[in-house]
């Protein structure tokens, strides 16, 4: 029940719906108190013959009146109660959700997509229902069987009160007995969950590798081998929460046949009439309910702990790059890149070391190197998606820990080796940086990215819809709309993480021409396996085991003859094959 105590916080917030449906609650279950007491008095009136034409109508009429307040009440007690739980689904994937926008790549590295969406899904509907169903099931079973018990030995007879309950302490011992096996159970199924989840996903994402390589019975009989793990998870679980209803109903049934034999007995020793057994009989009815109510109520706290546990180890994983810089403003967009080493967590070699690099303002670094140099960790190092104390990064002589990471990613705009489309049209991809750009603006930099004729093409143009991750865009046009899309942003700096590997040749110069003459005044950089996107380029450095091996502009690297000029060679030789001259 520690659960509740967690969630104070919630209930604080939300005190006052809280407070009118327990109140309801409360008047709900007093008005249906009455009416058993009104059974009993009609009975032993029938049973003296003193029931008049007048009396039974009132009896009726108040019976009626009880039937349509407690009608209005429970309506009212509900809408309180659940809208405030929803509420606490709603918080929770906020509070969720902002927390993982706001973690590093590292920490999705550690954690599974599926897992992360079963936290946001079925765990936080868990912790919902604890906050709706469980509240209820807490209160109303409480108060109806404390109103019960306390007319059952005030106003009836307190001697077969205390026998009629004599099984429920067996019956709570059982309970708390049940409810660790349940919260073990629950954790459990629940992870399994998350494992089915993860591959559902990864499944789904990879459902053209899984085709093309004819792998859909390998991948059937893996998903079937972890659907069965969580089938067996939740079927322990099921047993264990079958033993409750069991339970309750022989607490019950003893508890009935212990009240008729004693009740006989009274009513023949003259201690209780026939009304008042009836009476008794039909409030022991109401405690069957408090019964089912605790059930359910371990039931859904534990499976809330469950889940709640789950939630808040991911809240309170820090991101591994903070957020603690001041500086909010940049003077300059000039670079300075002093990386002495740098390896991956859970790797033995470091990916980059001894890298010195220098950008001018308004000048172009171009990256070049084998596949594995390093290349993309230098931008990554760039936008702190990760940090490390042998690495010192500048913008504008400002350190990137000293910047906050808003003021760092406004200063960059990045488009990645693979550009990623949302599910949305293609003006709102282009925009996404700017939700607020005009049409006029997105179209001036799908012209200088060379997609604007493509999209144009397209039966509704701009508005087309762009499937999931892009799936009805070639890869060329994905990342021109990528490139567009960091056009309209207009910052200081522009990367370009080979993001025109996908794009023929003409088209390759005809966006560095546009790119050169919009952005004379500001700094760039490019990485790329075709040399000629960084022929232009100021200051080259080539890349090989993560150390530089050669450094200059285009022509003073080609005449020293090393990787760069036998790959401009290389590639020069494969243009002029391709084109047959």
């Amino acid at each position: 029940m520690s659960l509740f105590l967690k969630l104070s916080w919630y209930f604080k917030s939300q005190w006052r719906r809280y407070t009118a449906a327990i109140v309801m609650l409360l008047g709900t279950d007093v008005l249906e108190m009455v009416v058993p007491w009104i059974a009993g008095q009609l009975i032993d009136q029938v049973v003296a013959n003193t029931l008049t034409k007048a009396l039974l109508l009132r009896y009726v009429t108040v019976v009626l009146l009880i039937a349509i307040v407690v009608y209005v009440m429970r309506y009212l007690w509900r809408v309180f109660l659940f809208y405030s739980s929803f509420q606490l689904a709603e918080t929770m994937r906020q509070r969720l959700y902002e927390h993982m926008t706001r973690m590093a790549p590292g920490f999705f590295a550690q954690h599974r997509t599926g897992d992360l969406m079963a936290r946001a899904t079925n765990d936080i509907s868990a912790l919902e229902m604890t906050a709706g169903e469980g509240v209820l099931s807490g209160i109303d079973g409480l108060v109806t069987g404390v109103l019960v018990v306390g007319i059952m030995m005030i106003m009836i007879n307190w001697q077969l009160t205390l026998v009629a309950l004599l099984p429920f302490p067996f019956m709570a011992w059982y309970f708390v007995a049940l409810g660790d096996r349940l919260h073990i159970g629950f954790k459990e199924a629940q992870e399994r969950f998350s494992d089915l989840n993860d591959r559902v996903q990864e499944s789904v994402s990879g459902i053209r590798m899984v085709r093309a390589f004819g792998r859909e019975k390998i991948e059937d009989d893996k998903f079937l081998s972890i659907a069965d793990k969580t089938a067996d998870a939740n079927m322990r679980v099921a047993a264990t929460d079958s033993l409750y209803d069991p339970a309750i109903f022989i607490t019950v049934g003893s508890s009935f046949l212990l009240c008729i034999s004693m009740g006989a007995w009274q009513i023949q020793q003259g201690q209780l009439t026939i009304g008042q057994l009836t009476s008794f009989t039909m409030y022991l009815g109401f405690l069957i309910w408090p019964m089912f109510a605790y059930g359910w109520l371990l039931n859904i706290v534990e499976r809330g702990s469950a889940a709640y546990e789950r939630i808040q180890q991911l809240l309170e994983t820090e991101s591994p790059v903070q957020d603690s810089g001041t500086v909010d403003r940049i003077a300059s967009s000039d670079i300075a890149i002093d990386i002495r080493s740098f390896t991956y967590i859970g790797s033995a070699m470091p990916v980059l070391h001894n890298i010195k690099i220098a950008v001018e303002a308004g000048h172009t670094l171009g990256i070049v190197g084998p596949t594995g140099a390093g290349k993309s960790t230098i931008v990554n190092l760039l936008l702190r998606y990760f940090d490390h104390p042998d690495c010192e990064l500048k913008i504008g002589g400002i350190a990137l820990q000293e910047l906050s990471l808003q003021t760092l990613r406004e200063q960059i705009a990045l488009v990645p080796q693979d550009p990623f489309l949302f599910t949305a049209s293609i003006a709102e991809n282009i925009a996404l940086g700017r939700p607020g750009a005009s049409m006029e603006e997105i179209r001036a930099a799908a012209q200088l990215a060379s997609i604007d004729a493509d999209i144009m093409r397209f039966p509704q143009a701009y508005k087309t819809l762009v499937g999931e991750r892009g799936i009805t865009l070639s890869g060329g046009q994905k990342q021109r709309i990528a490139i567009a899309r960091a056009l309209l942003l207009d910052a200081p700096i522009l990367v370009l993480d080979d993001a025109l590997s996908a794009v023929d040749i003409e088209t390759e110069r005809r966006i560095l021409k546009h790119l050169s003459e919009v952005r004379a005044q500001r700094t760039s950089i490019i990485l790329c396996h075709r040399l000629t996107a960084v022929e232009d380029a100021e200051q080259i450095v080539v890349l090989n085991h993560g150390e530089i091996i050669e450094r200059g502009d285009h022509h003073s690297l080609v005449q020293q003859q090393g990787w760069y000029a036998q790959m401009v060679d290389y590639q020069r030789l494969e243009q002029t094959v391709a084109s047959g001259r």
